[in-house]
């Protein structure tokens, strides 16, 4: 038989490989251990496409089989789950032979393998959030104790630590709690003052490698795009010229409505949330602070508010705050994939331009993926 595609599912020592013909017929499925792995990769012809699930270490093995003469096709693991066999039965071999037949199906979408770069940029975006729920989880974890003890304390952190703290210092009474509770108390103060260090040591990583990125410097001028966004943005996407559109992009993120359309009725729901959710995150926070300060805006001074403003107010007013926010962050992630792609400098007037040349009715009628330049999908309605 002519090797021609490769499926491999992965794991850190036992992979298990199906191998089939162009067409991915007379898949044959052999198990190795992670050494043979490496070693029977190498016995096979150059350009042999090899195919995986986007799962852990996936973009290393990408990056392993580039440097092989091979070509890495990774596929989402929702993709692939449709092919199995029998869903009630799953094991290595089954996961191996639903990739080989997921890899020839027509209009399958592949991930772009990360560079390593890429990958350690992220890996201070990753150490980052895992602080912060360390952070979160152990003052929940106190608050909970202190509340079976008896001791009720008002929600918000800030007030959790100044609570903390005064715990450990005589009241007006001159009382002190007793020595095992602030010994407790106090080693979770030294925890939290060590997670904070943490904390703004990724932080100040970030902005240090934010700076040496002419892409990040650009991207904050989108409105609501700060450094730590910017910068999650430019690690993760990578070349986003792989994005056939805007709304592709967009979609990667989860904030595209799903769609439930049949007999040409389009029905759309609710987001997908599918895709990179720290990203999704980002961008939603920042556009609720963006949707706060236009809301203030728009009561004390309406007539100041500019094309792309009036828009979120239309939206919040139709939609609600909630879905607004989604709205905005959709918006804003078409943006930054127009500045990405093609190469272009955030400019909130240019759709006047564009206007003028085209019309009003036409401009309002295209989408925001067909206008020409960032600054119009920014500025459309």
């Amino acid at each position: 038989m002519n090797t021609t595609t490769v499926a491999v599912d992965l794991a850190k020592q036992v992979f298990a490989v199906c191998v089939g013909d162009a067409h991915g017929h007379g898949g044959k499925t052999t198990v190795f251990k992670r050494a043979e792995f490496l070693a029977w990769l190498k016995t096979l012809p150059a350009g042999t496409q090899v195919a995986m699930e986007a799962c852990g270490t996936a973009h290393y093995w990408a990056r392993t089989l580039l440097a092989l003469g091979l070509v890495p096709r990774i596929m989402a693991a929702e993709f692939v789950k449709p092919y199995r066999k029998n869903q009630r039965v799953k094991n290595d071999s089954r996961d191996a032979e639903a990739i080989l037949a997921a890899l020839h199906a027509p209009g399958m979408r592949f991930v772009t393998p990360k560079t390593e770069a890429q990958q350690q940029r992220l890996c201070w975006h990753r150490l980052r959030e895992g602080y912060k729920e360390e952070r979160t989880g152990l003052l929940n974890r106190i608050r909970s104790l202190l509340a079976e003890l008896g001791y009720l304390v008002e929600p918000g952190a800030t007030k959790l630590r100044r609570t903390l703290a005064n715990m450990l210092t005589p009241d007006e009474d001159g009382t002190l709690a007793p020595e095992s509770l602030r010994q407790m108390i106090q080693g979770v103060l030294t925890q939290l003052t060590a997670l904070d260090a943490r904390i703004e040591e990724c932080s100040a990583h970030i902005a240090r490698q934010s700076r040496l990125d002419p892409s990040v410097a650009a991207l904050q001028k989108c409105p609501s795009i700060g450094p730590l966004i910017a910068d999650a943005l430019v690690a993760t996407v990578g070349d986003a010229r792989h994005f056939k559109n805007g709304r592709q992009f967009a979609a990667s993120l989860g904030i595209t409505p799903s769609q439930h359309s049949s007999g040409g009725k389009n029905r759309l729901g609710k987001i997908t949330r599918r895709g990179d959710s720290y990203l999704r995150g980002l961008l939603i926070h920042a556009a609720g602070a963006v949707l706060n300060a236009t809301i203030r805006k728009h009561t004390a001074q309406p007539a100041q508010l500019s094309r792309l403003q009036q828009w979120m107010i239309g939206v919040y007013q139709r939609a609600g705050y909630a879905k607004a926010k989604v709205a905005i962050a959709n918006k804003h992630a078409r943006q930054a994939w127009a500045m990405l792609a093609r190469g272009e400098a955030y400019n909130s007037e240019t759709w006047q331009a564009w206007q003028a040349a085209h019309g009003e009715v036409q401009a309002a009628d295209h989408p925001q993926d067909d206008l020409p330049t960032a600054a119009l999908a920014a500025a459309s309605v």
